[in-house]
């Protein structure tokens, strides 16, 4: 499959800044499942690209004069996988599949994400089909809402969230249970365009499969639908667009995604 990517992210500051910098991981990644058959990033000031830790490929942007908004656009064609998209194997990650068993902030695991978790995973060996299973348990319980709720405990106890979300909440079940889990960040291809085409979902990794992406919000494995940009241990690790300024001028952050699927 095609899919045709358009992304727009503006930041606009309320007067000028002297001084940003913004981490961009807008690039798709190098994996098995997919390909960039054309890929372009458009923005202004000086760009440094790299690769971190996860294997994501990124910039850091830099604008070292006065500016009141930022504007970075990326467009291009990601080909996909027909076939087996969510199964992932072994991919290029930089780090090995244990590394995604520690906790952080935002993928804590309290009780009551142990409770939930624990007629799914609660048996050993982990199967495949019970991270399904897991999958459509959170999605039945936390609904999905245009307002971050915060951290995977904070999702469970309001009940609802974005995307994001729904990630953490997953990852934190499969690592409250030795699976070791990552979040995705990148797009989702889809003929309903109430469908926000930017999106997050997560990798369990799973003996004899490797990785495996599951996307919690729709209750379905992510295949040839799906660019993956960036993975990482949570958001903070995989975000599209991450920036700070010199200053205390408050910013208003714009972004337009279009994807289109052929």
């Amino acid at each position: 499959m095609l899919l045709n990517i358009q992304h727009q992210t503006v930041c606009r500051y309320a007067r000028p800044v002297a001084y940003s910098i913004q981490q961009l991981r807008l690039t798709p990644r190098v994996e098995s499942s997919q390909r960039a058959v054309q890929w372009q990033i458009s923005a202004p000031g000086r760009q440094r690209r790299l690769t971190d830790t996860y294997g994501n490929v990124g910039h850091v942007l830099t604008l070292n004069e006065p500016h009141e908004e930022i504007s970075i656009v990326v467009s291009g064609t990601v080909e996909t996988a027909e076939e087996g998209g969510h199964l992932l194997g072994d991919t290029v990650s930089g780090v090995a599949p244990l590394a995604y068993l520690a906790e952080t902030p935002l993928t804590t695991a309290d009780e009551a994400v142990r409770a939930l978790a624990r007629p799914a995973l609660g048996h050993i060996p982990v199967q495949l089909d019970a991270l399904g299973d897991l999958m459509l348990a959170i999605r039945d319980r936390v609904d999905h809402y245009p307002a971050a709720a915060g951290s995977a405990a904070e999702a469970l106890v309001v009940g609802g969230g974005t995307a994001n979300d729904h990630a953490h909440l997953f990852i934190a079940c499969c690592r409250a249970y030795g699976v070791p889990a990552r979040f995705v960040s990148g797009y989702f291809g889809t003929a309903d365009e109430r469908e926000p085409a930017a999106h997050a979902w997560a990798d369990a990794w799973i003996e004899p499969y490797g990785w495996v992406s599951f996307d919690v919000t729709h209750g379905r494995l992510a295949g040839r639908e799906y660019c993956r940009l960036a993975v990482g241990r949570d958001y903070l690790d995989a975000c599209p667009v991450r920036g700070a300024h010199t200053g205390s001028a408050p910013q208003e952050i714009t972004v337009r995604v279009k994807v289109e699927a052929q």
